[in-house]
């Protein structure tokens, strides 16, 4: 009986050391970012598939690769609550745009295999104070972020301060800022005689969209090659440069008018009062508008699009606009777990080309890094370990600034599919940010539109939930999980032991990495640990013991090993901040820790060691009393 009662303190106590890591000891830095395409990710309400006079399906999968394919909010909320994210490890949530996006198809080349192009990815914004309805409603994106939230998981969005998004035929038949000629069924169906081009060409022809005071237009002759000038793939650049007053276009008036009260539903609450004419110039509005949904719903932080071509002065209005919405957010909602986390509101950016390179204006102007578009794709294991090396001097060199790293983007399927296992090693054991996009982990495939003029849509493929590569899964998730319990991964110095091995470490922790361990052959432990020493690699579970400075395991898998010592020392005191704990107990280790389940409940556990007994003190909430075991051995 005293074995049984002490096995269950010591499985409570390793409880409360993972779970309180995972919840408290996050750094931006060591983040396991998770990039969703809300709209290819899980479908869960069919009956918002199809809204705005929008065509959803042309007939093939072909022309059917950039319309809108269901997934929705409900959707990732059911996944979040069956642990997708939190068996992976994630602890960020990056998810596309969800303001609503223009109503009608862009592109209309005339070529052959020319197809309709909807902003179903989140990059064409039409209205920033509301929700686009194919994903949800504003309850059900409060319950998805609160969910997020519960589970220790940072919420990104996007954030461009760069264009309005293009107009549409639908668009200008629907809030009358055009001269078409054509019914809203018509401007619905992908007419390739209306080419985008000679459709915005024609200014003079419009009646209210958004005026000179806000975007740049075709015939005012801006230099193209001045990326604060230039306009992007041919959309309408907000003059970010202009402080003249303003007011909110005509159509923006008729459209609020004429959805009413039925509408709201999807209006951000926190914007409803940005609705209206002030004496701002444009950036006040777009930055009011965006950061309405950090005050709203407690958002953690945005990925903003291509900062080069805006102005860095108006970063920084957006970032401390952000600041001071989350915490307006967090003084209106006390009881959220995420009103207690104490990291400021995190930017990162898309700047063209760039790699892990420090860039102290755009620092200064409120970003913690920028988009790693260098990260090795191809999941070479025999040079990784320098790349590591590289990565992690520049971490412990810039304390405002890290590497963010992803293998596939929304644009580009870079990384060697064939791979993967390899790839997810190099990626999610590299210092700073490492960033997963949906489907790396479980095998995704490419769309058929590959076959179009687009080939990027290709790259944005419906989730494979019927087809899950599970060998593939499980090693993301293994990773995952060891580089969240383990923030020294993404934070710690490096010192490069061989060209396959390396030390991570950091004041309190250390970890060696191996990458193509042979068995039969010692690993090389350079002194971190010493003779007689139980160490465990984490990977398997596996356990052994130090000799010569040297150790092996009979087996391992994947091509990597990740060893930690396997017991906390006789001698030492494990703190945990913020939650009661304390300790000095022999041989809790590791490996017990690895095979813990989350209990259903809240607990804080007080341990400590007098001699040959433990007194402990097991307060559980939820009406729970108080209770005292005393183990005699």
């Amino acid at each position: 009986m005293k074995t049984k009662i002490l096995f269950l303190l010591l499985n409570l106590f390793a409880l409360q050391i993972v779970s309180n890591a995972s919840a408290n000891d996050f750094e931006w830095g060591n983040a396991t970012v998770y990039f969703v395409i809300t709209d290819r990710f899980c479908n869960g309400d069919p009956s918002n598939d199809v809204n705005y006079g929008r065509i959803v399906d042309y007939g093939s999968e072909q022309l059917n690769a950039a319309t809108f394919h269901g997934g929705d909010f409900k959707g990732m909320l059911q996944k979040a609550k069956e642990g997708y994210f939190t068996n992976l490890g994630v602890d960020v949530v990056w998810m596309t745009d969800v303001y609503e996006q223009i109503h009608g198809w862009m592109t209309g080349s005339g070529a052959i295999n020319d197809f309709p192009h909807y902003g179903y990815h989140g990059y064409y914004p039409l209205d920033y104070t509301q929700i686009d309805k194919n994903y949800g409603t504003v309850e059900e994106f409060r319950e998805l972020v609160n969910t997020l939230h519960s589970q220790g998981i940072r919420v990104m969005l996007g954030a461009n301060l760069n264009d309005p998004g293009y107009p549409t035929l639908l668009d200008a038949v629907q809030y009358g800022f055009a001269e078409t000629g054509l019914t809203e069924q018509e401007a619905a169906q992908h007419l390739r005689e209306w080419s985008f081009d000679n459709f915005f060409a024609n200014r003079h022809k419009w009646n209210g969209w958004y005026d000179y005071g806000w975007v740049r237009m075709p015939d005012e002759n801006w230099d193209e090659n001045n990326p604060l000038e230039a306009t992007l793939f041919g959309m309408p650049d907000f003059k970010d440069e202009s402080n003249e007053p303003v007011k909110i276009p005509d159509f923006f008036k008729r459209k609020w008018k004429q959805e009413g009260k039925a509408n709201d539903a999807w209006v951000n609450p926190s914007a409803r009062n940005l609705r209206k004419d002030r004496k701002w110039y444009p950036m006040q509005y777009v930055i009011a508008w965006i950061a309405s949904w950090v005050e709203e719903f407690g958002i953690d932080g945005f990925r903003c699009d291509i900062v080069e071509n805006v102005n860095l002065y108006r970063w920084k209005e957006l970032n401390d606009a952000c600041n001071a919405a989350l915490e307006k957010w967090k003084a209106a909602n006390p009881e959220d777990v995420a009103s207690t986390w104490t990291d400021k509101f995190y930017m990162t950016g898309d700047f063209d080309c760039a790699s892990i390179d420090y860039k102290p204006q755009y620092a200064a102007a409120g970003f913690a890094s920028m988009v790693n578009f260098y990260f090795p794709k191809q999941g070479d294991l025999d040079g990784i370990v320098y790349t590591w090396q590289a990565y992690a001097d520049s971490v412990a060199t810039h304390a405002d600034w890290h590497p963010f790293s992803y293998l596939n983007n929304s644009y580009h399927r870079d990384a060697n599919m064939e791979n993967m296992i390899d790839c997810a090693t190099t990626l999610l054991l590299a210092p700073g940010v490492a960033q997963i996009f949906y489907g790396d982990e479980s095998g995704r495939k490419l769309s058929d539109a590959r076959f179009n003029v687009d080939s990027d849509q290709a790259f944005r493929s419906d989730m494979c939930w019927n087809d899950v590569n599970l060998q593939q899964l499980s090693h993301f998730q293994r990773l995952g999980k060891i580089r969240r319990e383990n923030k020294v991964i993404g934070t710690g110095r490096q010192c490069t032991i061989d060209t396959h091995t390396c030390v991570r470490y950091n004041d309190k922790d250390k970890l060696i990495i191996r990458v193509k361990p042979i068995v039969g052959q010692n690993i090389n432990l350079s002194g971190e640990f010493a003779d007689g020493d139980k160490i465990i690699e984490l990977y398997t579970g596996q356990t052994s013991v130090v000799s010569n400075g040297m150790a092996s395991f009979p087996r391992y898998e994947n091509n990597i090993a990740i060893i930690n010592a396997a017991a906390v020392p006789k001698s030492g005191c494990l703190t945990i901040n913020n939650t009661g704990i304390a300790a000095n107990i022999i041989n809790i280790t590791i490996f017990q820790i690895l095979f813990i389940s989350f209990l259903p409940f809240n607990c804080n556990l007080f341990i400590k060691n007098a001699k040959n007994i433990i007194v402990a003190t097991l307060a559980i909430s939820d009406g729970w009393k108080e209770i005292l075991l005393v183990i005699v051995f």
